[in-house]
């Protein structure tokens, strides 16, 4: 297969990414809970280049830009989501644990690697809107990003995809969506 120079340019500049964004991301073992490998992408926010350009990288995805709102998922979702929808200029849209938002809420029950949880949408902020692209730190086995598609599905919204900066493959959370998945990085 040949590649044109940008294309080369994309391919090299996303494999130093990938490279760069392995450097940082730290691993801790049996957290929160025994049996799990937790993949921290927080130090990354501690090189303000390197965040720069994930954040760049993250906001020229289709899936981004074809989308009208960006929604967010508690709580580091919400430091990504929130940076490329200001650098995209579009609305973030959160989706929140209980008890932390106001307003009418859609509400649903998801299963973690680790337990059970809940999220909520205020429907008001997603009235306005047909397309979203759902951002979070991380992909693992899919239940939180299922969660706020049905949450989504069942208001009759579009979902043009997912963008996480980590996507743990071998958890295969991949299977359980039914949109594309953009990750930086795949462990």
């Amino acid at each position: 297969m040949q590649y044109n120079k940008d294309t080369y340019k994309e391919i090299i500049s996303k494999s130093m990414l990938s490279a760069q964004l392995d450097q940082l991301i730290q691993e801790y073992t049996d957290f929160p809970k025994k049996g799990i490998l937790f993949r921290d992408a927080l130090p990354i926010l501690q090189n303000v280049e390197l965040f720069s350009d994930l954040i760049e990288s993250m906001s020229t995805s289709r899936l981004c830009k074809e989308a009208e709102a960006i929604i967010s998922i508690d709580a580091r979702g919400f430091i990504f989501g929130s940076a490329i929808a200001l650098k995209l200029s579009k609305p973030m849209i959160v989706a929140r644990k209980p008890g932390k938002l106001p307003g009418k809420l859609l509400k649903k029950s998801y299963q973690l690697e680790y337990g059970s949880n809940e999220l909520c949408i205020q429907e008001s902020a997603i009235e306005k809107f047909k397309t979203f692209v759902i951002v979070d730190d991380l992909l693992a086995t899919g239940g939180t990003v299922k969660c706020v598609s049905e949450i989504l599905s069942k208001a009759k919204k579009n979902i043009t995809g997912l963008c996480v900066v980590i996507e743990l493959t071998e958890l295969n959370g991949q299977s359980k969506l039914s949109f594309p998945v953009k990750a930086e990085i795949s462990y």
